[in-house]
């Protein structure tokens, strides 16, 4: 008889302390005696990326990649083994590996590798002895046999990728939010947790700032159609539903509201306004590994040109550098770094085939005397940056003028 198989992931903040590693080992092993089989991807304990990342800061502000990963990797192998111990006190047979372990191989590109293939052998002899497989999310290891990681939420693309690898029943992300709101509940008190949403939707929300999930990890899940169940760790309630099409979804025009304070923007000011310029900064940027958002092009009537561009704040320091460089070759006037912005964004598929959703966003911002300093559009969002004070009053006004506050 076939045995239905779990990958379930658990978060961080799941597996912060004693006590929640033993509730996550009770909740296993309940679901192992119900007869299924598990595969469980755990993150590091808490905050403790953070911490190792603090403290590296603090021996070299400009540490190597590769020595980055070999101390990041640490975190979760520290949960792995605890999970397992407590696993094992609750009389169920656990084990615990590596990414390197279970053969998960990645590229090169340390900090933010991307899986070229998993070799799942050890994890199917395992799950034949019926044990629970418990597994270092966030890393793998190169054919060197260098440690990487997958860069931030990285346990989120190891549980996809597992699910996928080992054609999985179903992949479970317990994370200590309920599943994915209309917004931020911190922010909005009046958010309300979405059902379903598609691939699409979500993948959209998580790269503009929803941080419940990592956006490559729902490209892997839309790309092999991996059904992804978010849910709480602390509750057994059901959680978000992520797959392929939502019945009704075209009536519904916004799905959600993501707001992302971790940006910058950079303007290279006074710029000749002649081929090439553009394609030096960008090409320069994108090869040193500095990931451009947004990008605007002012032309007046002088031919000067003004270029403002967005990027995470902890890229500044390398693309502020880099914009410098080029900026002293074309003999540019200036280059100047905003720190106080914020992108808020409004996502839904039902936008396809509704007019006017744009000029409302835009109107509502208007009303509210909030300065929209940048715009970006795809065919299902609606970013636009502006200053970070007005980030959470714009988001609380959307919410409720695009209804998200009322559907049930």
């Amino acid at each position: 008889m076939h045995k239905e198989l779990i990958v379930q992931k658990y978060g961080g903040s799941s597996v912060a302390n004693v006590e929640r590693i033993q509730k996550v080992a009770q909740r296993v092993v309940n679901y192992h005696k119900k007869g299924f089989e598990l595969v469980i991807v755990v993150s590091a304990l808490g905050d403790t990326t953070d911490e190792l990342i603090h403290l590296a800061d603090k021996i070299n502000a400009e540490p190597s990649e590769r020595e980055m990963d070999m101390l990041l990797s640490t975190g979760e192998q520290i949960s792995v083994a605890l999970l397992a111990m407590a696993i094992h006190k609750l009389g169920a047979q656990a084990i615990s590996f590596t990414g390197a372990q279970v053969g998960i191989i990645t590229d090169s590109s340390h900090t933010r590798a991307r899986i070229i293939k998993i070799n799942a052998d050890k994890i199917k002899e395992e799950l034949k002895k019926a044990r629970i497989v418990i597994v270092a999310g966030f890393q793998g290891v190169t054919l060197n046999q260098d440690i990487t990681t997958l860069g931030r939420g990285g346990s989120d693309l190891t549980a996809v990728a597992l699910a996928k690898e080992l054609a999985a029943d179903s992949c479970e992300i317990y994370t200590d939010v309920e599943g994915i709101y209309t917004t931020d509940p911190r922010i909005e008190p009046k958010a309300r947790k979405i059902e379903e949403i598609t691939y699409d939707e979500m993948l959209e929300m998580a790269s503009l700032g929803a941080q419940v999930m990592q956006a490559r990890s729902i490209e892997v899940a839309k790309k092999f159609n991996v059904p992804l169940h978010v849910r709480s760790s602390f509750t057994i309630n059901p959680g978000t539903m992520i797959i392929k099409e939502v019945k009704m979804m075209e009536d519904v025009v916004v799905s959600g509201i993501t707001l992302n304070k971790n940006q910058a923007k950079i303007t290279l000011c006074g710029v000749p306004d002649k081929p090439g310029v553009a394609v030096k900064l960008f090409k320069d940027l994108a090869m040193s590994g500095v990931s451009v958002d947004m990008i605007v092009q002012n032309v007046s009537h002088t031919r000067l040109t003004d270029i403002s561009f967005t990027i995470t704040k902890g890229d500044r320091a390398k693309a502020s550098k880099i914009t410098k460089m080029v900026a002293k070759k074309i003999g540019s006037s200036d280059v100047l770094i905003d720190e106080d912005i914020a992108r808020v964004s409004i996502v839904g598929v039902g936008m396809k085939s509704h007019h006017g959703v744009a000029a409302k966003m835009f109107g509502i911002m208007a009303e509210n005397k909030i300065n929209i300093e940048m715009i970006s559009t795809s065919d299902i969002s609606i970013s636009c940056i502006i200053k970070k004070k007005f980030a959470e009053k714009a988001v609380k006004k959307l919410h409720k003028e695009f209804g998200l506050d009322k559907r049930g």
